[in-house]
């Protein structure tokens, strides 16, 4: 749905707890938390007029019952802490080893283990994958005549294949086996996984790619899904709080946290299940994908091989198509600079970002629809305290307007598609109230006389008047999307 809700999630929370569960770090550290605890930064900031804000309140902001963050510095794990309740309205807290689900980031440590057996000589990167899949096959067309469908380009998001997202499944609904799932067989909610362009040609993501390594993975060794990754990769970096059991192992239930809705209630049995593991099944914590990236950080700069030798991970970090590697997003313009991940379940948000150059990074997760916007002004914190070249705020002027102007603003707007908007003043303010940003309502800031912005979002909102001089229209314009909506009359 090409709609300005595509960035944007809500829900409620009910109680906040804050506990402090840490690994050992020194009193240099423990001001680094306390600076980035209070002083979490907006997508936009305003000239000259500081905008301090806490975590604890933003969370309240953000409707989100608790978030979890590891901080890498210098090339190890500085410090980890986690803030709020296990489930809204309860008492719970979470720490540092509550287990959340990482979504979509199971993409890169699939690739990791993928990769691992390409290293073994168990699996090719560019031959035909039909040639290794037993259980199923790529179904063949038009596309796939001259150029076929290979695991680089799968891990690349590249091999033509629809789905971006795989099934999600509440609880007490039937869950479909991966086969099912490929097919979009019933029980499956998923349609049937096709290629739809020709194989390297595009970049286009793909949760169900990652379903079809999955398979092939499962095929070429034997074993289960998620006996593989913990021989693989999880148990080779410490990473003793991670699983891709789905369900969930019953011994773990009260490790986890709960997911919640957009109405800020806890999903219904805590949390989705996703047989589709490879692209979304992974539960674990901020420590234990740190661990991950810190691999991935030493072993590109030749320090540690525990999983991958230099020369695979380097490949793993090489742009293909999309700025995308072999299941990591790639920054930097001439040479990659960094990597990363951001996961996105019912219920759980998620980041993964970090330097190549500096050894630094984080990751942050929470267990809230809206999520997105807390770990985006979590990590905005971390940047500045630590000096990170990216993650930083835009700065912008607000302009002087006559605040009698704004009553010719007010009303309902309304787009093909897309919820209703509504404009408001209140004590000389403007404010925005749209259902994808959330129960609250956005106050607007200006530019000139018809064009304002926010702080929480990289959204620019311009009046439109008609030749009479009323105004008619409003624009909304995030990233390069621009939504037009009438005002009604």
């Amino acid at each position: 749905m090409k709609t300005w809700s595509l960035w944007l999630l809500g829900t409620v929370m009910v109680t906040l707890i804050v506990i402090l569960i840490t690994t050992p770090r020194t009193g240099l550290e423990a001001a680094h938390v306390q600076r980035i605890e209070k002083g979490l930064l907006t997508a936009i900031v305003i000239k000259d007029r500081p905008l301090p804000m806490t975590l604890t309140d933003r969370m309240v902001y953000y409707d989100v019952p608790a978030v979890s963050i590891a901080v890498i510095n210098n090339g190890q794990l500085a410090w980890a802490k986690a803030y709020g309740v296990r489930e809204a309205g309860g008492a719970t807290p979470v720490t540092t080893e509550t287990r959340f689900q990482a979504a979509s980031i199971s993409k890169p440590v699939t690739a990791m283990a993928a990769l691992a057996l390409v290293q073994q000589g168990r699996l090719s990167l560019d031959d035909d994958v039909n040639l290794s899949l037993k259980s199923w096959r790529v179904p063949d067309n038009d596309f796939t005549k001259d150029h076929k469908v290979t695991l680089r380009r799968l891990l690349n998001h590249s091999a033509g294949l629809n789905r971006d997202e795989v099934g999600s499944y509440a609880a007490g609904e039937a869950l479909p086996t991966l086969i099912q799932a490929l097919d979009g067989q019933t029980p499956a909610k998923s349609a049937p996984l096709r290629v739809e362009a020709t194989p390297g040609s595009q970049w286009r993501y793909s949760g169900g790619g990652y379903s079809v390594i999955q398979q092939l993975m499962i095929d070429m060794t034997g074993k289960p899904f998620p006996e593989l990754l913990q021989q693989l990769v999880l148990r080779r970096l410490g990473m003793n709080d991670s699983g891709f059991s789905q369900p969930l192992r019953n011994d773990w239930e009260g490790l986890a946290a709960s997911g919640h809705d957009a109405q800020g209630q806890p999903l219904k049995g805590r949390w989705h299940t996703f047989p589709e593991m490879a692209a979304a099944g992974l539960w674990t914590t901020p420590s234990d994908l740190a661990r991950f990236a810190i691999e991935v950080q030493q072993s590109f700069q030749g320090k540690s091989n525990r999983i991958l030798s230099t020369d695979m991970t380097k490949l793993m970090l090489t742009k293909e198509l999309g700025a995308y590697g072999l299941g990591l997003w790639l920054g930097g313009a001439a040479n990659v600079t960094s990597f990363s991940h951001a996961g996105f379940n019912e219920g759980f948000t998620c980041i993964l970002t970090a330097s190549l150059e500096s050894s630094q990074g984080a990751v942050v997760m929470t267990n809230g629809d809206r999520g997105s916007g807390l770990f985006n002004e979590i990590l905005r914190a971390i940047a500045q305290e630590y000096g990170w070249p990216d993650y930083r705020p835009l700065e912008k002027t607000v302009a002087n307007i006559d605040p009698a102007l704004y009553r010719s603003y007010a009303g309902e707007y309304n787009a093909a598609g897309v919820s209703p908007t509504a404009i408001s003043t209140e004590a000389g303010e403007l404010y925005l109230s749209a259902a994808p940003l959330g129960p609250q309502r956005v106050k607007l800031y200006p530019t000139t006389e018809d064009h304002f912005f926010m702080l929480e979002h990289t959204i620019e909102v311009r009046f439109v008047r008609d030749n009479q001089g009323n105004v008619s229209e409003l624009q909304v314009q995030a990233d390069s999307q621009t939504i037009t909506a009438k005002k009604a009359n």
